[in-house]
């Protein structure tokens, strides 16, 4: 049948745009929040080793390239751009977000490293590669991915922006948007999908709200205080950015207080202060000492006070250093160094006086696995040997205090009232660890000396509260009459014990004289790999120390047959032939045959 004349032929170009509509849009799909969380914390992040995190991005852009066969060519390199032609497949997309992780990356090596001013344009460099690449992403996720890939890919290309500009301090107000607009794209994503997807959202949101609150300040919106950039001081990736920023901040302020500090006082005395590095070290141990024993403190987390404490124990050291830097400058001038030996000595009782309220805190710590029950197997037990080292160091710590202070010639009131209260505590100490020493020996089985360690420690308890029957601190009080207590309850459990244990001795003798044998049928002891097949105990008794039986060590002699001994008896009864005619013979020249 032929076709009309009327209509018309269709051209090549036409069919093809013709199939092109006909092909439905392939949209990818990226979690790219979870893509970005699982590479980082997998991968180095985790311990903030953004080396290892570069080249974990290096080595998978090596893989995306060879099993995509998108090479830049062989000996001379050839570049090719990713467009939204060649976008074909999502592992472009994981391309473009490796590169923007990477550059990233190397950026974050170099400001963790301390750059100086060269490194620091190199480092710039890098933050603006990162921006590159996290731009170029989004615009594909926006052309190439769902809508939520779209809203994640322009959250993490905010982000990068936020960073450049926070890290340039130019425009500040420009990196607070970016910032903003992260922290909303995330709390609308935050509202939808899984719970992990959720949680990651939120993570993310309170990574981003502290450079929110830091720009806000810079910009004087709203003015944060030291407590509150010391809030902001947490662990991860994100915050490792403006670390720098907070301690640089601090500083400032804490030289502007500094100014106005002339002295440094304790137990009723005041020492002068004339070197301002001294000065921004005491005071930033003060702030540091106000957070520890705020409002808030008890709020706080047993980790991060210890963390503060070693923030203190710097901060003092710092300023005792400075003391002696003086010291040695100093010359013959009497005054300035009776000053300065006053300022040294406390500086270094405070610190001997913080170092006791960290081990109080350890020991609390320990104190509370102590009394936890053993049936909770994913907490260490502590042992009463762990408390009984605490409680050694507690009372040297103590000791050396009271040293210290009582080593002056004219001891004020103060000073003296300090001494007669850390000497009874003290007592106080050494009744706790003769309790727990007690404890050791009876979960050794040894009674009769655990009973007499806790009657010990219950005359040292009594006598210390006789001293403080008038002292207004009624927490040491009563925690000692506690102390008493368990002392009082203890011993009568260790002496009934006791008895028990003595009166079951015979019993145990009858019977093991009852199965005495003295034939070869002796009793031996029973082995985990002798009796595999039943269902019999090999542990020791309770509260002994008695060695599990699972296996002989060293394992005992067995017999193995040796090689025999073949005799052969009719070896001198053979005659053997004569064979010396096949045998080599030597040839011998002229020479040898004359002179042999």
């Amino acid at each position: 049948m032929s076709k009309p004349a009327y209509l018309p032929t269709p051209s090549d170009m036409e069919v093809d745009a013709a199939a092109a509509e006909e092909k439905p849009l392939v949209r990818f799909s990226i979690n790219v929040l979870e893509l970005m969380r699982e590479a980082q914390m997998q991968h180095g992040l985790r311990h903030g080793d953004y080396t290892r995190y570069r080249r974990y991005c290096t080595a998978r852009l090596r893989r995306l390239y060879k099993s995509l066969k998108f090479l830049h060519g062989r000996g001379k390199y050839t570049k090719k751009n990713i467009t939204e032609s060649t976008v074909t497949d999502v592992r472009f997309l994981h391309i473009v977000f490796y590169m923007a992780e990477r550059a990233w990356s190397h950026a974050m090596e170099k400001k963790t490293a301390g750059p100086n001013a060269q490194q620091r344009i190199y480092m710039l460099g890098r933050f603006r590669k990162a921006v590159k690449w996290a731009m170029l992403f989004s615009h594909l996720c926006s052309l190439k991915g769902d809508s939520r890939t779209s809203l994640e890919a322009e959250a993490y290309a905010s982000y990068m922006k936020g960073t450049l500009l926070f890290e340039q301090e130019k425009n500040i107000e420009a990196a607070m948007t970016n910032f903003k607009n992260t922290r909303a794209v995330y709390e609308e994503l935050g509202k939808y999908g899984s719970i992990e997807n959720q949680l990651l959202c939120r993570q993310r949101i309170e990574e981003v709200e502290p450079m929110i609150g830091f720009c806000s300040r810079k910009l004087g919106g709203s003015a944060l205080q030291a407590h509150e950039l010391l809030d902001l001081e947490k662990d991860g990736p994100a915050y490792d950015l403006f670390k720098a920023k907070i301690e640089a901040v601090l500083s400032e302020t804490r030289l502007q207080q500094a100014a106005s500090m002339t002295e440094f006082s304790w137990l009723g005395r005041r020492f002068p202060i004339t070197n301002a590095k001294t000065r921004v070290s005491i005071l930033k141990a003060q702030q540091l000492e106000k957070d520890l024993n705020g409002a808030n403190s008890e709020s706080v987390p047993a980790d991060k006070k210890l963390g503060i404490f070693d923030k203190i124990f710097s901060a003092y050291h710092d300023a005792r250093s400075c003391i002696r830097n003086d010291l040695a400058s100093a010359g013959n001038a009497e005054n300035i160094r009776d000053e300065l030996n006053g300022l040294d000595k406390a500086v270094s009782a405070v610190l001997g006086f913080r170092t006791i309220e960290r081990n109080q805190l350890l020991i609390s710590i320990a104190k509370s696995k102590f009394t936890k029950h053993r049936d909770e197997k994913n907490e260490k037990m502590t042992k009463p040997e762990e408390l009984v080292r605490l409680y050694d160091l507690l009372i040297q710590n103590t000791t050396d205090l009271t040293d210290l202070i009582s080593s002056g010639r004219d001891k004020n009131e103060e000073e003296n009232s300090f001494i007669q209260e850390y000497e009874l505590k003290c007592l106080g100490f050494r009744a706790e660890r003769c309790f727990y020493l007690a404890k050791s020996y009876s979960s050794a089985g040894k009674r009769a000396e655990a009973y007499v360690l806790f009657c010990h420690a219950r005359s040292i308890t009594d006598s210390a509260l006789q001293q403080l029957a008038n002292s207004p601190d009624k927490v040491l009080v009563q925690d000692l009459k506690a102390l008493s207590d368990s002392c009082r309850s203890s011993s009568c459990i260790e002496h009934a014990t006791g008895i028990m244990e003595e009166e079951s001795v015979p019993e145990k003798l009858s019977k093991g004289v009852s199965t005495l044998s003295l034939g070869e049928d002796k009793r031996k002891d029973a082995f985990l790999l002798d009796m595999l097949e039943s269902y019999e105990s090999v542990l020791g008794e309770l509260n002994t120390k008695t060695p599990c039986h699972i296996a002989r060590f060293p394992p005992p002699f067995q017999s193995v047959p040796c090689n025999p001994i073949v005799l052969d008896m009719a070896y001198n009864a053979i005659e053997f032939p004569n064979i010396e005619n096949r045998m080599k013979k030597e040839k011998k020249g002229l020479l040898s045959r004359l002179w042999g």
